[in-house]
């Protein structure tokens, strides 16, 4: 059997982070097991249709890395791969229920529909529909189709037929919810397109989908959905339903509540291959029983995994049931390391450059210092310390644009050394660096301003807090609040969070540093 998996959204907004873990378990079981998977849009829902929605799902895809073999753009032997295209195969589907005495046509308004709803409901009845057109003649259905009044299409649930249970591969066998569905639930409504239950089931059907992964809002239809499979003597795909999402605050994660939109997490400066990493281990091997049904070990929660090596590991079987809470601090662990990791390269750290070339442009419109390859070396100097590549002007503005003195920071920083003391260890330093100006790299910087320490006879802690006031005006590059939330939470020690003094002058450049030592020297004297 070829695997095949489609991935449904409706273009009613943004694609949110939901749908695209939803999209990325999809393409991890299709390429696991050497299959394809289909962007299907289903859109048959015209009054929540939102314009350029299907542009913004397809770029946030692409951004993520999760490319799809068919669909939109992408044309295919199951075309077309919008639902409102595809409405002649879903009133064949309907005529052929409807012929076989599984659906009927309602001719019931709506305001009738509510009236119904309600007495029902004061009843005390289950029931949200009394199938008062259930028992129309055939001749009176004729008629009235004739005469040209509107009507739905309902699956009728007294003649059901006999079928296996339903079966998740998630959350296993379940019991029957037919009672929570509602009374023969309408399939084709009266504007003639279908609903989600027939819409989809017709199309996995005419598309040979193998395996359908998606949201556990979906769970409670399944039982219909499997009737309807059985009504037209359809072979049902196997279903997997993953767990909602959860803010940190416990909260249903959804397009609108929370800023969870892909494309935003895109203009934030996270690496995709950071978010993808976090949504694939949320729910994903933390199951009670995952080590009785999962034939691979399942990754820890926090495990740093490319997207290849997330398809090799991958197993459906080790999902959990429960809700999971994306942790805010877990995102930006992954993200640092996903940025170290691509920072074993040259090539790696210009391309970050390259990307946050306008960015620093924008920071520091008077730099002269924003070429990407000057923004590589300070790229280099302050890994281990960027949780998020967008951090790297409030990191260390002191590289492009000359220090401010007068932060309350800044301050504090030259109130604790002694006059004197701040004199001699400027002095000193620019002394030695003017007799040794081809000095190049922090292997050769590092002697150099050691030396100077050493002439200056001061504490080496005094010493290198004056430079680091001179020519940066900051005592430690800010850590993200997130990671230090993580690491605090996780690990016994805690990162160092600055690039030494000796990195600092190398990214800077010795007559850089010479001009910043004076001038700080300057603004020193005028104070005293």
């Amino acid at each position: 059997m070829t695997v095949l998996l489609r991935f449904a959204p409706s273009p009613t907004g943004p694609l949110h982070l939901g749908g695209l873990r939803t999209a990325l378990y999809n393409h991890l079981f299709a390429k696991k097991y050497g299959g394809q998977w289909i962007l299907r849009i289903e859109d048959t829902d015209t009054s929540r249709y939102v314009p350029g929605a299907v542009d913004g799902i397809r770029a946030a895809l692409n951004w993520a890395g999760l490319f799809y073999d068919f669909g939109p753009g992408l044309d295919g032997p199951h075309g077309s791969y919008h639902q409102s295209e595809r409405l002649d195969l879903y009133h064949s589907y309907a005529h052929r229920l409807l012929a076989s005495g599984h659906a009927y046509r309602c001719f019931c308004s709506p305001d009738k529909l509510a009236t119904t709803r309600e007495r029902l409901a004061r009843a005390g009845s289950n029931s949200t529909y009394d199938k008062a057109c259930l028992h129309l003649t055939e001749e009176e259905v004729s008629r009235r189709v004739r005469a040209g009044e509107k009507s739905i299409v309902r699956l009728n649930d007294d003649r059901l037929p006999d079928r296996i249970p339903a079966h998740d591969i998630v959350f296993g066998d379940l019991r029957d919810a037919h009672a929570s569905l509602p009374t023969d639930p309408v399939l084709l409504k009266s504007d003639l397109f279908p609903t989600y239950h027939l819409a989809s089931v017709v199309d996995d059907h005419e598309m040979s989908i193998t395996h359908v992964i998606r949201g556990e809002e979906w769970l409670p239809s399944l039982p219909l959905h499997l009737d309807l499979y059985s009504c037209l003597s359809l072979k049902p795909p196997q279903f997997a339903h993953l767990p909602i999402l959860l803010n940190p605050d416990g909260s249903k994660m959804s397009k609108r509540k929370g800023d969870v939109a892909v494309l935003e997490f895109m203009k934030r400066g996270w690496e995709p291959e950071a978010l993808i990493n976090w949504l694939a281990l949320a729910g994903w091997g933390q199951g009670a029983h995952a080590e009785l049904t999962s034939t691979t070990r399942s990754p820890e929660s926090t495990a740093v995994l490319t997207l290849p090596e997330l398809i090799e590991q991958f197993d459906l079987s080790s999902l959990t049931h429960r809700r999971q809470v994306l942790e805010p601090s877990k995102l930006a662990y992954l993200n640092k390391h996903h940025l170290m990791r691509s920072w074993k390269s040259d090539h790696g750290t210009l391309c970050h450059a390259r990307g946050i070339h306008e960015l620093i442009r924008t920071s520091f419109p008077s730099s002269q210092y924003t070429t990407p390859e000057y923004i590589s070396k300070v790229i280099h100097v302050l890994q281990g310390r960027i949780t998020n590549i967008h951090d790297v002007p409030n990191l260390a503005p002191y590289f492009f644009v000359d220090p401010d003195y007068s932060t309350p920071e800044a301050q504090r920083m030259r109130e604790s050394i002694l006059n004197d003391g701040y004199r001699l260890s400027l002095d000193v330093t620019i002394h030695h660096i003017e007799a040794q100006p081809d000095t190049r790299g922090v292997a050769n910087i590092s002697p150099l301003v050691h030396a100077a320490c050493d002439a200056t006879g001061l504490q080496q802690k005094i010493f290198m807090t004056a430079l680091r006031h001179a020519l940066t005006a900051m005592k430690v590059a800010h850590f993200s609040f997130l990671l230090a939330v993580y690491f605090f939470s996780y690990h016994d020690s805690f990162p160092q969070t600055g690039p030494t003094v000796p990195e600092t002058i190398d990214v800077l450049g010795l007559e850089r540093t010479v001009t910043r030592l004076k001038d700080a020297l300057l603004v020193n004297n005028r104070k005293t």
